[in-house]
């Protein structure tokens, strides 16, 4: 067929999402596919899918904490430009609204996540971004397992799409329902919302376990055990913010106390 010039017809048009920009610096991986993280905004993946609708193809763009599963940003364009990528980032951080200093961010190697606008909105932000491979699936499977349940949980069963305005207005539903009320096995049969509001309640509990008492307390003199005659002296109270309850701390105070005693 190919000497004769001929070619068979082919069922539909493969779209490639990720590709890689040879020219871009590649950071490394050091999650190494292990998915897991004790806190919030520790660990988060990132991934891009695509749908066919009969306007045309549209593009969905996910950030998912590893801690609870709960999709804290996305988007949705009808092309593959870094800005796809960035108002997914950008919607995460005003989201979490803590500081995001240290987190670390795992994607695949698409030209999106390693461009220098979506770097540079990384480095603004504090978080230190890692990559996986091209073509192997177990270097983001979190991320991937996430889209697969999206399209498996609302477009292979709502489809066919009129246009992208439908689906993004369908995706925000979804995303609603995913992380307020469908139950993940991974996290205990709970949804990813109520998963880190248990989290939250019992630091909350554990941290005002540390708490210090700011009232004055009188201590007697080493001299009272030999008869001689004593004196009391007040202490100072402690007077540090990072010693009172989570309620006397700002959000951000808050978020670094959890992780530095964790």
């Amino acid at each position: 067929m190919r000497e004769a010039g001929l070619q068979g017809v082919r069922r539909g048009k493969k779209t490639f999402t990720t590709r890689r920009d040879e020219r871009a610096a590649r950071p490394p991986d050091l999650v190494e596919r292990d998915f897991t993280a004790s806190v919030p905004n520790r660990l988060w993946v990132a991934d891009i899918t695509y749908m066919r609708t009969w306007a045309g193809f549209c593009y969905v763009a996910f950030v998912q904490d590893v801690f609870s599963r709960m999709i804290v940003g996305w988007s949705l364009t009808t092309h593959l430009r870094a800005t796809l990528a960035t108002e997914a980032l950008e919607m995460a951080a005003w989201r979490r609204g803590v500081s995001l200093e240290g987190l670390i961010h795992h994607s695949d190697e698409p030209s999106l996540y390693t461009s220098v606008i979506y770097s540079e909105r990384l480095a603004t932000h504090g978080i230190a971004p890692l990559v996986g491979t091209v073509g192997d699936s177990f270097d983001n499977a979190m991320a991937e397992s996430a889209i697969g349940l999206y399209k498996t949980e609302l477009i292979r069963r709502r489809g066919p799409w009129r246009n992208p305005e439908q689906v993004e207005f369908a995706t925000l539903e979804y995303i609603d329902w995913f992380n307020n009320r469908r139950l993940h096995g991974e996290i205990g049969y709970v949804p990813p919302a109520e998963f880190e509001e248990v989290f939250y309640a019992s630091e909350t509990e554990r941290i005002k376990g540390l708490k210090v008492s700011t009232e004055p307390r009188a201590v007697q003199s080493p001299l009272a055990t030999s008869g001689a005659s004593t004196t009391t002296r007040s202490c100072p109270a402690v007077t540090s913010r990072k010693n009172l309850g989570p309620d006397a701390l700002t959000r951000d105070e808050f978020g670094d106390l959890l992780r530095s005693h964790v």
